[in-house]
């Protein structure tokens, strides 16, 4: 099968993860400065436990900082400490409410999508792990049962006793969530490619889609996050490079962007913010934005 040719003129949903230092909604304003149409952030403290609440005017500049940019889908990312892999019931407890609480505060902002790292079983086995991350998203989404924003499951790069870095364990804890619709899948191409995915050539692109379409399906990708690799193929190292300087190169993000079935799905970044001093974002923000308007070219 082809690459799949997005349709010209078709808007380039790219953004980036943005900081939410002095308020959730600056996300959206370092998103607009760098010309971004859609963006990911945190809402709350990425390595603390405990969420300052969101007061109503925190909110309320949110939703207008939004609305008057128009950027959107808007995408969170949940802490990394949280692990609903997790075998250690204290931990597991506290991830499962953190989980809640986040998806929580993306209800209140109006975000579409709550990227989660599927988590470590810590050596319990991969099948009690599957379960227990299943199990998380149950019990969040029947405590919160009306809720819009979808959970997104992310692929990892599969290192240790990290679930997600084959597309079956994602398939498996899909499969276990009892309210299937209201849950998604995040690519991520340097995990992807670190869990032995090889992207680089529009045949193997198309191979590993087929993959994903046969056992997710491709309309439950919601998020791409765009990432070169520091690590080769299969090294399983979740290290992440500016875009065309990794081992994983410039073509596979070729694929991505001319790939019609994913045009309405944001794309984001997230490669290292600085180098040298300098602001990357826009950098590698140009060579996605020059690529794609090389493909439209075709």
């Amino acid at each position: 099968m082809p690459t799949q040719t997005k349709p010209r003129h078709a808007p380039l949903l790219l953004g980036a993860h943005m900081s939410i230092a002095g308020g959730v909604f600056n996300a959206i304003l370092e998103a607009e400065r760098f010309g971004c149409t859609t963006v990911q952030l945190f809402n709350k403290s990425s390595n603390q436990w405990a969420a300052k609440p969101l007061t109503d005017e925190e909110i309320g500049h949110f939703h207008a900082e939004a609305e008057r940019t128009g950027i959107a889908p808007l995408v969170s990312h949940t802490s990394y400490l949280i692990n609903c892999a997790s075998p250690d019931s204290a931990l597991y407890s506290k991830s499962v409410q953190a989980l809640a609480i986040e998806y929580a505060r993306c209800a209140a902002l109006e975000i579409d999508y709550l990227v989660m790292h599927p988590g470590a079983h810590t050596g319990a086995g991969a099948e009690q792990g599957i379960r227990r991350i299943a199990d998380a998203i149950n019990t969040v989404y029947h405590q919160q049962p009306d809720t819009r924003t979808m959970i997104c499951l992310e692929s990892t790069s599969g290192a240790g006793t990290i679930i997600g870095g084959a597309f079956e364990e994602l398939q498996a804890i899909i499969d276990l969530v009892e309210d299937r619709p209201r849950v998604g899948a995040c690519l991520d191409t340097c995990h992807i490619f670190a869990a032995g995915y090889d992207i680089r050539t529009a045949d193997g692109y198309n191979q590993v889609m087929a993959i994903i379409d046969r056992l997710l399906g491709l309309k439950r990708v919601k998020v791409w996050h765009l990432n070169d690799s520091k690590g080769g193929l299969s090294s399983h190292k979740d290290r992440h490079e500016h875009i065309g300087r990794g081992l994983l190169g410039r073509a596979a993000f070729g694929f991505i962007l001319r790939d019609r079935r994913f045009a309405a799905v944001p794309k984001i970044l997230e490669t290292p913010k600085v180098e040298d001093s300098k602001e990357m974002d826009p950098v590698n923000l140009a060579v996605l934005r020059r690529l794609a308007e090389a493909l439209e070219q075709e």
